[in-house]
C-alpha cells in the first residue's frame, strides 16, 4: 500500500466508528482486537487495528489509557471529486447524520459543489465535486 492513509485512534470507539464508514463509503472491513493482537494495556475486546478498503481508506484504533484519541482542528479530510456527484452528496448526508454541518453541500460562484460537515465521531469532511 502507498500513498496518505489516516491512521485514527478513537477513544473506545473504533469498532463503531469504522463501521460506520463503511456504512457510508463500502470497501471491505477488518478489525482486530487487542485480545487477538496479545495486548494487555487495553481490555481483550478494544479494537487493536481495523482498516477500510476501498474509495475511502482509514485505519483506526482504540487508544490504550493514556493514550491520545482523535481529536480535529485546522484539518478535515478532503474528498473532492473521489466519487460520482450523487455518491458524495449520499456521503455527505450519511456522515452529517448524528453530526453537525459545517458548511451546507452547495453550489459555489467558481462553478463546483462543497460543503463541510463533522461527523458523529468528531472527524471533519470536505466534500465537494465539479460541475
Amino acid at each position: 500500500m502507498s500513498g496518505l492513509v489516516p491512521y485514527l485512534h478513537f477513544d473506545g470507539t473504533a469498532r463503531n466508528a469504522l463501521t460506520f464508514y463503511q456504512s457510508v463509503f463500502g470497501g471491505e472491513l477488518e478489525l482486530f482486537t487487542y485480545g487477538e493482537f496479545s495486548r494487555t494495556d487495553g481490555p481483550k475486546d478494544a479494537i487493536a487495528h481495523g482498516s477500510l478498503s476501498g474509495l475511502v481508506t482509514l485505519f483506526a484504533a482504540d487508544a490504550a489509557p493514556g493514550e491520545a484519541s482523535v481529536s480535529m482542528a485546522g484539518m478535515e479530510f478532503s474528498l473532492l471529486g473521489t466519487a460520482s456527484p450523487d455518491e458524495l452528496t449520499r456521503w455527505f448526508a450519511a456522515l452529517a447524520d448524528g453530526g453537525t454541518v459545517l458548511d451546507a453541500l452547495q453550489l459555489r460562484p467558481w462553478g463546483d459543489h462543497d460543503g463541510m460537515v463533522k461527523d458523529r465521531f468528531g472527524v471533519a469532511w470536505l466534500i465537494g465535486y465539479q460541475g
